[in-house]
């Protein structure tokens, strides 16, 4: 499929100019909320307003000229919803939607706050961001498909549905992966940084980006642009690696796979979550490298993805030192303003990290949403209490706090986004996980395997015995079948002992009898790993168990180089 055919650059210019026209034409006096009925009025939704086909700026500044207050402040708003289905959910998914938003069902909560868009949400035992994800809707393919098709059945109905609905989801593949079953799951993007090779990586992410828009999905929040400049546990193999002008060209590359599909994608976490250890989710990190640092280390990677044309960059709870000290880079418009737009010079949608992480709750939902877009944000997303978020925001147009330019020029960049994305028919879902996008995933897998010990290309000796940390009875499930179908005998004890250790394992969990040690995440475990034989795949994908048990068996040479230094290791021992 052919890409988006404009970008966010061009598209920018033309909305700054739109904007200010559309904000001086709107009224006489451009700060006064603009009246319209309650959103809990029970009115009859008036039709979508017709927009001019072209440009999507100017499609987009067309319609917003046609909207109320109560139609901007929703724009803005991408809550999660509880419940698999738009409109019939169970008991308990209802009475989380109605502390969440006031209702019983995700398409009500469209309706009644006229939203921009919806998250989809989910996790897996290993994943770093599960402490903010409340729920789960996320089941299987088809039922996504169902799900999406009833958002946007809700939202066709609203003053803005011409505008493509937004439906996103952190599909990152690795650790942080929501749709696992039915779909081709890539290698982590470390893996991809241990391949090295950007066009690999594009074309597995375009294969992600055809399966995500045949869901129904067209906005992804990935890839992640976090330089591992530190052991993070919260980012880790999340990301591309540790250094700058590598992880750049594999930023770009997945941004072009995404949108060549008709997927946003959104560039994560500004400016830089790697560069510190501690849990956004849980505290607010501090950034205290100087910006001569931040310039060199953090920025390349976003810089790379802006200039691939990313639609949208996600911002961090992040304390930066350096450019706002105290200030959350979320509600910092040095950062977000002055520095990513204006230095950076990107123009496209600023979306915020979710909002229901401790640093942003320390304000109430609706001082938080206000703050956010005030500092630059476009895009509030999975504000802890909807309802709150929203009258927040019209409140603060009321009384001046939030001036009613920053929500039209916010709204406005969110509907060019949507506009982006407008006309492209979405893939069959028979295109989920085919032979070719599997051999695109197989192929970036396979460049990703690193030895980091051992004699490079020699098959594993005899019978193997497959062992691991605890829990992973799965992972041990499919790299034995895939020994066996590389023609290696696996026995349950007594033979070649090949060791695998994964996302969050630590020295404790080596095995010091292990012939072969095998790192399924982050390498910096095998610094303590005394095997003879030291391997990386840096994922415990289906993808990466194949091409590991290809190694083993002696019938493909690992070519990767570790993404990340490990102290008394090299890059690679196949040079």
């Amino acid at each position: 499929m052919g890409r988006v055919p404009i970008s966010p650059r061009r598209a920018g210019v033309a909305l700054a100019a739109l904007t200010a026209l559309l904000v001086s034409g709107c009224s006489a006096e451009p700060d006064t909320p603009r009246s319209a009925p309650s959103p809990s009025a029970s009115t009859t939704a008036p039709s979508p307003a017709p927009t001019p086909a072209g440009d999507p700026a100017a499609r987009a500044a067309a319609l917003v000229g046609t909207l109320t207050d109560e139609d901007l402040a929703g724009l803005v708003l991408m809550p999660y919803a509880y419940g698999s289905a738009a409109t019939k959910v169970t008991p308990a998914s209802a009475a989380g939607n109605r502390t969440l938003a006031g209702v019983d069902t995700p398409a009500e909560m469209v309706a009644k706050y006229r939203l921009g868009g919806v998250i989809l949400v989910g996790f897996s035992a290993d994943d770093p961001t599960s402490g903010n994800q409340a729920t789960t809707n996320v089941d299987n393919p088809r039922q996504v498909r169902e799900l999406t098709g009833g958002l946007r059945e809700a939202a066709a109905k609203l003053p803005a549905g011409s505008a493509p609905f937004l439906i996103g989801t952190d599909q990152e593949y690795g650790v942080v992966t929501r749709i696992t079953d039915g779909v081709t799951t890539l290698p982590s993007a470390l893996a991809a940084g241990a391949a090295g090779d950007p066009a690999l990586t594009e074309a597995a992410w375009r294969a992600a980006g055809q399966e995500l828009a045949a869901m129904g999905i067209n906005l992804d929040f990935a890839p992640v642009a976090d330089v591992l400049a530190t052991r993070s546990t919260v980012i880790g193999s999340r990301s591309f690696g540790a250094d700058p002008k590598r992880a750049s060209a594999q930023v770009a590359g997945a941004v072009r796979g995404l949108q060549s599909a008709g997927v946003a994608a959104s560039v994560k976490h500004f400016p830089g979550h790697g560069l510190s250890a501690a849990d956004s989710h849980k505290d607010l990190p501090v950034i205290g490298q100087s910006r001569a640092q931040l310039d060199r280390t953090a920025f390349p990677p976003f810089t790379g993805g802006i200039g691939a044309g990313a639609m949208a960059v996600m911002s961090a709870h992040l304390d930066v030192k350096a450019v706002d000290p105290g200030t959350p880079a979320t509600f910092s418009r040095k950062l977000l303003t002055d520095v990513l737009r204006g230095q950076l010079g990107f123009t496209g949608v600023v979306i915020t990290d979710g909002m229901n992480m401790a640093p942003a709750k320390r304000y109430p939902p609706g001082e938080a949403a206000v703050k956010a877009l005030l500092a630059g944000n476009d895009l509030i997303l999975m504000p802890p209490n909807v309802g709150q978020a929203y009258e927040g925001l019209l409140a603060a147009l009321r009384d001046g706090s939030l001036p009613r330019a920053r929500l039209v020029e916010a709204a406005t960049r969110v509907l060019t986004m949507k506009f982006q994305l407008a006309d492209r028919p979405a893939p069959a879902m028979s295109t989920l996980n085919s032979a070719e996008h599997r051999r695109a995933a197989d192929d970036l897998a396979a460049a990703a395997v690193t030895m980091l010990r051992g004699t490079c290309g020699a098959p594993v000796r005899g019978p193997v015995t497959v062992t691991s940390s605890a829990g992973r009875d799965r992972t041990r499930a499919v790299l034995t079948e895939a020994l066996t179908a590389s023609g290696v005998k696996v026995v349950p004890s007594g033979g070649t002992r090949v060791h695998l250790v994964g996302y969050g394992d630590s020295a404790g969990d080596l095995s010091a009898d292990a012939a072969v040690t095998v790192a399924m995440d982050t390498p910096y475990v095998l610094e303590k790993a005394t095997s003879p034989t030291l391997l990386a795949t840096y994922s415990s994908s289906g993808t990466s168990m194949t091409a590991l048990a290809r190694v083993l068996a002696g019938k493909a040479q690992p070519g990767g180089r570790s993404p990340v230094p490990v102290p008394g290791l090299p890059a690679t021992s196949c040079a």
